[in-house]
């Protein structure tokens, strides 16, 4: 496991360095940094017009929404080579060279693609969920951090197996499927809307099926205690995990049946 962890800051340190090189990164940092901020603005504008949704504010809205946000900018970081891996690896049949090295085959594809500018989106989800803290009266107390830091984690995690079980489908379609982005970019974006007036369809799929809800509203509701059970704010993490757990299953299946599609 250390070697492993190793290998990847190996692999990460080289696409760092590299990113470097490049003397415009700085400029697609602040492009990520801006998309983040100006996505929710409609939502900002819309509870300034009409005021508040019973209990629900728009810092309420917000801190969901950056909660769910830093954690796929931190899947992005981390596990960028799952979604490359479809293009770069299977239709091109790159993942050949991968699969003769006498390594992790999940360290050689996470850690194939990191890019810098994509850590804009992490910083800037976390400063959004400093400010709606400050803004809701919620302190900063061991217990609060912890919470926000295990969802945080449980959200890479299942981000991360949204990536994983992409790819393991990818493998057997031959490249990457349109509709996984419904889990990816639009599912933190369905945070916007308040959980009370949420589909009921739309609420069990981001419950139980993919835990969006369990890594962002639970903690937000825990911490900011909006009501319902404590103790929900402590599932992000095992429900990240299990989400990543059944995902690198259905990855073992796609590598088992991997054919070359290389020259």
């Amino acid at each position: 496991m250390l070697a492993e962890i190793k290998l990847y800051g190996q692999y990460v340190k080289i696409h760092f360095l590299s990113g470097l090189e490049y003397k415009g990164w700085w400029i697609m940092f602040l492009q990520v940094m801006l998309t983040v901020i100006s996505e929710p603005i409609a939502i900002v504008f819309m509870f300034g017009r009409f005021g508040n949704i019973g209990d629900w504010t728009v810092e309420r809205i917000l801190l969901i929404y950056a909660i769910a946000v830093t954690s796929f900018g931190l899947a992005e970081c981390f596990c960028r080579g799952f979604d490359y891996f479809p293009f770069q690896m299977v239709r091109e049949g790159n993942f050949d060279r991968v699969l003769l090295r006498p390594k992790s085959l999940f360290t050689q594809v996470a850690a194939s693609a990191f890019h810098i500018h994509r850590f804009a989106r992490a910083l800037t989800g976390m400063a959004i969920i400093i400010w709606a803290c400050s803004r809701l009266g919620i302190g900063f107390s061991f217990h609060n951090v912890t919470m926000i830091a295990f969802a945080l984690i449980g959200g890479l995690l299942m981000y991360a197996g949204v990536f994983v079980f992409s790819s393991g489908i990818s493998i057997f379609t031959v490249g990457a499927l349109d509709w996984i982005y419904i889990f990816t970019n639009a599912s933190y974006e369905t945070t916007r809307i308040p959980v009370d007036h949420m589909p009921r369809v739309m609420r069990s799929m981001f419950t139980f099926f993919m835990p969006m809800l369990v890594i962002s509203y639970f903690p937000a509701s825990a911490i900011g205690g909006w009501g319902g059970a404590v103790w929900r704010g402590w599932l992000a993490l095992p429900a990240g995990a299990l989400f990543l757990g059944a995902s690198m299953l259905v990855w073992r299946v796609g590598v088992r049946h991997y054919k070359s599609v290389g020259s």
